[in-house]
């Protein structure tokens, strides 16, 4: 197995949570030893233009351009074009921001060209100096639809953004998954005999990262792979430190706990990265079948992400791969 010293690692990565990790990373690793998988269920056109969410957010983030208070869009943004939209009686529920319009306009451009998802994403982090390769989890279309109790599905940012999640879940759908491929960078970082370590970052489990394990595939090459696999859980003392997790995981049935995430993701994970408040479900999490590492897992400082990921890598690097 390759070692803590010179093995690679494969990071998905939803939103907010995972960039906080991702970031990271990219701290303790350098780009040739680490490639970043984002999700992009999320993605969705708006007004005329392609938007991918989670891809722009560890973008942003990486490029040490993000805005730090609320952890999407980026720092000193501001809102004209937002503004004149609701003047002229435009969609306005999705704040698009001077500069974050930027990337959609040339993301388009660049797609209705004929570029994939990944050549625009590469071409974005080149120019705003990203060095760490980050890739689309697929360069095909994959929308995740949010199945709600009424029976309406909605869109994801129309869930998320627009009606800021109060519908209530009953399920999910990736439209597409099925024909779908990894994008290139995602399959070759994957095949590479150097990878020690595959993390799932604190992300939604069910809108960030089943969509990337669901494209056909990925969980065969996974396990192919000499790499084990670790997921940080999203969950902290019951609650979701961002996003709709928790209450997701309410509606469906599910206890609001980091065990209820340990056996949403068994047979996929070899460990799981627990927070210190969450110590007691140890042993729950391990009778799943599931190694885990209690640390604090709570990202508030550049220091605490470092510290994370270093912790949650060499726990990674430590695992005997699972067989089968």
């Amino acid at each position: 197995m390759a070692s803590h010293d010179n093995g690679g690692c494969v990071a998905i990565s939803g939103g907010v949570g995972g960039a906080k990790l991702a970031l990271g990373l990219s701290r303790i690793l350098p780009p040739a030893r680490l490639t970043i998988v984002a999700n992009t269920g999320d993605d969705f056109e708006h007004l005329g233009l392609f938007i991918s969410p989670d891809l722009d957010t560890v973008m942003y983030t990486l490029a040490d351009v993000a805005n730090k208070e609320v952890g999407w869009g980026q720092a000193g943004e501001t809102w004209h074009f937002l503004g004149a939209l609701e003047r002229l009686g435009g969609e306005s529920w999705f704040r698009l921001g001077d500069r974050d319009l930027a990337t959609h306009v040339v993301r388009t451009r660049m797609l209705r060209e004929g570029s994939s998802l990944s050549e625009a994403t590469a071409h974005l982090c080149r120019a705003l100096g990203v060095e760490h390769p980050l890739v689309p989890m697929s360069d095909d279309s994959i929308p995740t639809t949010v199945v709600t109790r009424g029976g309406e599905r909605l869109g994801f940012q129309h869930y998320f953004v627009r009606d800021r999640c109060a519908p209530e879940v009953t399920g999910f759908e990736f439209s597409g998954i099925d024909a779908a491929e990894p994008a290139p960078g995602f399959a070759a970082a994957l095949a590479s005999p150097e990878l020690a370590a595959i993390v799932i970052c604190p992300s939604n489990p069910f809108v960030s990262v089943d969509p990337v394990l669901n494209i056909p595939g990925i969980m065969d090459r996974m396990r192919a792979s000499a790499a084990a696999v670790v997921a940080v859980s999203p969950i902290v003392g019951g609650q979701a430190l961002k996003g709709p997790a928790a209450k997701m995981m309410k509606e469906l049935g599910m206890p609001q706990s980091a065990l209820a995430v340990a056996k949403h993701y068994r047979g996929r994970i070899d460990g799981l990265v627990l927070d210190a408040r969450d110590a007691e479900l140890r042993d729950a999490v391990e009778a799943e079948g599931i190694a885990t590492l209690v640390t604090d897992t709570v990202m508030v400082s550049l220091q605490d992400r470092i510290d994370l990921a270093e912790a949650t890598f060499r726990f990674a690097c430590e695992l005997p791969a699972r067989t089968g």
